[in-house]
């Protein structure tokens, strides 16, 4: 089946329908605390979930690990779930991400549908096939490509987010914006992000977001080659997400504002990206985002987990670029004084 994405005006309606067409014999929701607490009360009236079964995890990306995978797995298989019965991921990307792999792992794959609930995870984590957990400090280091089902984007769930996790998930689609056209990227870099948030807009700059990802990743599933375009401001954003989860986490959608910085600067300095686009990203990501609290000391241990990354090909550094926006260059290398350079650019301005 292939992967539908549904913007749903009348929740209930479309995961009714999203449920006739997979057929389960049994139904199970993953939720973390949070979502648990704030979300599933939302839905759990509906009557094609009476008799549903609720899976609760801790919430955190901490927590997406082989044990919150087990815990999953476990209560599958004492609910005597089989391979006709569905899960329904309702949650930030941490969720979606960890249902998503628990259910294409279990008896070899059950389906599932995602239900995202943070603007993260409507833009990017639910949409695209990617699962997987956190492992030996990495991560996603371990992971499958599987479709959901269906993807159910209801934008009321966004007014349950705080501005933090709003701001997280917009990062994911400036980078949309930045592989795409200048256009998109105006009215992203216009958009008022200090509170009073104009949701009708915003719902209809998230389904701009996500026929962009929806688009590229339909020309490339199994990221073998334009696919990486979505991978803008990851080799360092991860980087920084993976650094942080030891001192004081970073959302993931933050780090990566920070890496698009970074990558803009190596866009400007090797591809010739324009200058003064680069500035307005950065002026954007300073006002909303603020500062990375990291020094020079930290440079060789961001290094080290920048070698880890998925996308580097033998002992290089991968990264994707822009010679313009939406002029993309894949399998990019910096070396070592570059990528210091970008350190040093994020760390002390335009």
């Amino acid at each position: 089946m292939k992967q539908k994405i549904i913007l749903s005006k009348n929740l209930q309606a479309d995961l009714s329908k999203a449920i006739a067409a997979c057929q389960p014999d049994r139904i199970f929701v993953v939720a973390d605390d949070v979502t648990a607490e704030h979300c599933w009360p939302k839905i759990r009236e509906f009557d094609l979930l009476k008799g549903a079964q609720l899976i609760t995890i801790p919430a955190s990306d901490v927590h997406k690990d082989l044990r919150s995978v087990e815990k999953i797995w476990t209560a599958l298989q004492e609910e005597r779930a089989t391979r006709h019965s569905c899960v329904i991921n309702l949650g930030g990307g941490m969720v979606t991400d960890l249902g998503g792999f628990a259910a294409s792992t279990f008896k070899r794959g059950i389906r599932f549908i995602n239900i995202p609930t943070t603007l993260l995870a409507m833009v990017d984590a639910s949409v695209g096939g990617k699962t997987g957990i956190n492992y030996g400090g990495l991560k996603n280091e371990i992971g499958v490509f599987n479709d959901a089902c269906f993807v159910i984007l209801h934008a009321a769930f966004l007014q349950t987010l705080d501005l933090e996790n709003l701001r997280s998930g917009y990062a994911e689609m400036l980078k949309h914006g930045l592989i795409s056209n200048d256009k998109m990227m105006g009215e992203l870099l216009t958009f008022d992000l200090s509170g009073d948030v104009d949701f009708q807009q915003l719902q209809g700059m998230i389904a701009a977001s996500v026929a962009v990802k929806e688009e590229v990743v339909t020309r490339d599933p199994f990221e073998q080659n334009i696919r990486k375009a979505l991978n803008l401001g990851h080799t360092f954003g991860h980087a920084f997400e993976s650094w942080s989860l030891k001192r004081k986490p970073v959302l993931h959608g933050c780090a990566v504002a920070y890496g698009l910085v970074c990558e803009l600067y190596l866009s400007c300095v090797k591809c010739g990206f324009p200058t003064e686009k680069m500035r307005q990203v950065v002026r954007f990501v300073k006002e909303w985002y603020g500062q990375l609290p990291f020094t020079c000391d930290d440079y060789d241990e961001l290094i080290a987990l920048m070698r880890h990354d998925k996308k580097n090909l033998g002992d290089e550094i991968n990264f994707t670029l822009l010679a313009d926006v939406g002029d993309i260059k894949l399998n990019q290398t910096a070396t070592m004084e570059e990528i210091k350079n970008a350190f040093d650019f994020l760390r002390e301005g335009e």
